[in-house]
Formats: structure tokens, sequence, C-alpha cells
């Protein structure tokens, strides 16, 4: 049907895509509706986002405060060309799913349950990974001493005694990195299998995304704690020397501290990245998209940048952001935001800051930093010194301006 003969209720998408009331909705923008009445007299209809009233994605999470009609922009009929409605709604419509991603209150379907509980085991664990990360001290005192004195017997058995229960937490830490590349690989089969989208996923199964969302979470957390603590390596090195020092020696080694070589060798890489859970994530990512060889990249690369776009878009919406209940929910959505982004630009190949991503990085740094500095800050830092892409060539110079 030639647009010039369209009937009242039906219309042009701004794709220049034929649609009915009935059909209201573009296979590349699912949040793009096109409705007559109730929202207009006139005598063709107008083009919305996320109606309340025939909205079959949102359903219950929209409702006319957080509503965001496009009511001036009408489809197309008689023939004119929609031009100027892609220049207003640009790409932020193009790359941006608007929904509400409950990171407080999402529990899992009985689809979700299989998977979720599997994750739970792990996550778990998490908090008190990172509250024994955040009390490490070191033995480093007892290492200076121990080296001073190298003939002093006693000095080397206290040095000896403190390092061992610190290298059993680290081979802790070590082992619930291999945990978690698991349930990151049980989680991105998840969200990104058929017949679904990234969006759909996401928007059905939030209860697998807020646990994606907390993986995220932890590892920058972790990587953080890690990073501003040198006893870390200190301590693994000096252990690592003293068991060969005593294997040569012939010594025995105290089989409550021993770690075979295969995994001091493991740890030692493990410990060595500046940021060890993000290594993880992103050779997980990697090998989850290498031996799904029938899923394209893209699919595992647009659930990571969905969720940055809906993380930004919660962030920069007033309607959205009133419907977190704390503060620390606010955080909690930048950091994953950040996590993600950074994880994105570690898995695909041209990075999230060319000008193909589908990233808004210049709307994601401007939301970090009209928050308070002292809450965004080390958000800032990792993205300047995480990421993988910021000083390619590829990479505009207004956003490596805004990140100076």
């Amino acid at each position: 049907m030639h647009t010039s003969q369209l009937v009242w209720g039906e219309g042009v998408c701004f794709c220049n895509v034929f649609c009915t009331v009935s059909s209201c909705r573009t296979p590349w923008y699912r949040d793009i509706h096109i409705h007559t009445q109730p929202h207009c007299a006139a005598d063709y209809p107008i083009l919305t986002r996320s109606c309340r009233w025939l909205c079959d994605l949102c359903a219950n999470e929209v409702n006319p405060g957080i509503c965001s009609p496009a009511a001036g922009h009408r489809a197309v009929t008689g023939g004119r060309v929609m031009g100027n409605l892609i220049k207003v709604l640009g790409k932020d419509l193009e790359n941006c799913p608007h929904f509400f991603l409950d990171f407080e209150n999402a529990q899992p379907t009985e689809a979700e349950t299989v998977v979720w509980n599997q994750v739970n085991s792990v996550l778990e664990e998490a908090q008190g990974i990172l509250a024994e990360l955040q009390s490490y001290r070191g033995a480093g005192q007892e290492i200076r001493q121990a080296i001073q004195n190298p003939s002093d017997v006693h000095l080397q058995e206290e040095a000896w005694r403190a390092v061992c229960p610190l290298v059993a937490k680290l081979k802790r830490f070590y082992e619930f990195s291999l945990r978690l590349e698991n349930a990151l690989h049980s989680l991105l089969e998840a969200l990104t299998s058929p017949p679904y989208a990234p969006t759909q996923h996401l928007e059905r199964e939030q209860a697998l995304a807020k646990q994606f969302a907390e993986i995220l979470h932890f590892t920058l957390s972790f990587d953080e704690l890690k990073m501003t603590n040198p006893a870390i390596q200190n301590d693994f090195s000096y252990y690592r020397r003293t068991v060969s020092r005593n294997r040569l020696n012939n010594f025995q080694v105290d089989s409550d501290c021993d770690v075979n070589n295969e995994m001091a060798n493991r740890m030692s890489l493990f410990y060595a990245d500046a940021t060890p859970m993000l290594k993880t994530l992103s050779n997980a990512t990697t090998k989850f998209v290498s031996e799904n060889k029938s899923l394209p990249i893209e699919d595992t690369t647009d659930c990571l940048s969905t969720m940055a776009c809906v993380c930004r878009v919660m962030l920069e919406t007033p309607g959205y952001r009133s419907r977190f209940t704390s503060t620390e929910t606010l955080l909690f959505c930048m950091r994953v935001m950040v996590g993600v982004i950074i994880l994105y630009d570690h898995v695909h190949p041209v990075g999230a800051f060319a000008k193909t991503s589908k990233i808004d990085m210049k709307g994601c740094i401007k939301v970090l930093k009209d928050q308070p500095s002292t809450s965004t800050e080390g958000l800032l830092n990792a993205l300047r010194y995480t990421t993988r892409h910021l000083h390619d060539d590829t990479t505009s110079k207004q956003i490596r301006a805004l990140l100076q």
C-alpha cells in the first residue's frame, strides 16, 4: 500500500516501515509504537514511546509518571518522509531501550529459577570475600624483618607463620574467581539464547539481569580494593620465594599452607593483573563467544551495551530515579553501568569509545559527572585507567577531554 493511500489507524513508522495499530512495532525498535486513540483526536496516528495503554513490552512497569510520549511527532501519512523525526529522536531511540530494571525487588520467575539458584550460591559468598579483602593487612613487617635478618631462624618462622594464613585467603579469592566465571557463563547463556533479543531477555528476566549486575558490582569493588593493597602481591611473592628455597634445601612445607606449583602459577598470573576480576570476566565472556560459534558475537556485546544504556537511562530520568528507595541503589546502578562499559570495551573488537559503539559514552560520562565527585571519581578513574580502547585513534577528542 502506498503511503498516500493510508487510512485512519495506519501509518509509517520513523524507519518508513508500514505499520498498523494491531502491528505497531518495528523489529529493530521495539519500544516505538504507533497509536491512535486515546492519545490524539487527530485523523492520523502519533508516535509514542512506552505507551501505557497498548505497550506490550513494558506492561505494568509503565505508568503516566514515567511514560514518555513524543506527542508532537506524528506518524507519516500522505507520503511525507520522517527525516526530521529521525533527527529529533536520534541515536537514543536507536540504541537505548527505555524500561525500568528493578535492582531492588526483582524476583526469579519459574523459568529463571534453575540458573538463578546456581548463580545465587556463588553470589552469597561475594560480600564475605569483599569483607576479607577489605580487612587484608598483609605481613609486610614480618617479611621485612625476615629479609633483613636472613640468619635469624626465629624471624624466618614468624614471617612464615604470618604469611601462610594470608596465602590461604588469596587461594580462596582465586578459587572464587573460577566459580564467578562459571556463574557468568550461565547468565550469558540465559540472557543471549534465541529466540529473544538481548533487550527482551533483560526486560523479561530481571532477576538474572540483577545477578549479572551484582557480579559487575562485585568485580569493580574487588579490583578497587586489590589495586590499593600492594601487600597482596608482596605476600605471595615472598611465599613463593620461601617455598622454592625450602624445597631446594629439602625442608618440609606445612601442608596447611601448601599450594601446588600449578595453582601457584595460576594465582601469580591472577594477582599480577591490575584488575584480576575484570580480567576473569573478560576472559570468560570471550570464551563464551568462542564456544558458541552459532551465536553471533553481537548478541553477547548487545547484552552488555543494552545493560549500560538501561542503567544510563534510569540514572538520568527523574521518573526512574525516583523509584530507587535508597542512595545505595543509585550508586549500585552507576557502578554497574561503568562495569559493563569496561567489560564491553575489553570484549568488543573496537571497544566502547568508537563512533560505531552502541554505548552512548558521552551520555554515560555526563551522568557520572552530574553526581557528587566523592561518589563518582573512583568510577571515572576506572574508565580512565582500566579500559582498553580509550586512547585508540577511533576515540573522539571530546570523549577524551571529558575524561581528563
